[in-house]
């Protein structure tokens, strides 16, 4: 077979390049930058209608990652941890889905694809070429820019 049908039917799970969790924790970073003070997971949850203890996992990751900061208390919350310039849409979503984000099944090298066919793949190094853009494209991409 030649082609990309022949790899799609290979390929067991297929990873959006925003997922729910990506979402998630772009919305929360949003409401945080604008917020004037530490915000807990249940207050977050509800303004974004968001389930709770997912919720509370995207924010420990990007805390324990230096993009928030928890402070713990009565008054605790989450807040920032850098400026929303410093922080990139790349960085944040590599943090919550423990890998880089991708857009196709496609790996960086041919050697990594996941049917043992990149070599034969027509489209393989476009979407290759492609994701790189996208890869560039995220890491440029701030919580400023998106505030704006």
């Amino acid at each position: 077979m030649f082609g990309y049908n022949h790899i799609k039917k290979e390929v067991k799970s297929i990873n959006m390049l925003i997922t729910r969790a990506s979402e998630y924790a772009i919305l929360s970073l949003i409401v945080l930058s604008k917020a004037s003070s530490p915000m807990d997971s249940e207050t977050l949850s509800r303004e974004l209608s968001i389930p709770k203890s997912f919720l509370a996992k995207i924010l420990q990751s990007l805390a324990k990652n230096n993009i928030l900061k928890s402070y713990k208390g009565v008054n605790g919350g989450f807040v920032l941890d850098k400026e929303p310039a410093d922080i990139s849409m790349l960085d944040v979503m590599s943090i919550v889905e423990g890998k880089a984000p991708i857009v196709f099944e496609c790996a960086p090298s041919i050697e990594d694809c996941p049917s043992d066919r990149a070599g034969f793949c027509s489209i393989w190094p476009f979407l290759n070429k492609l994701q790189g853009k996208i890869d560039s494209f995220l890491a440029e991409l701030s919580l400023a820019d998106i505030l704006e």
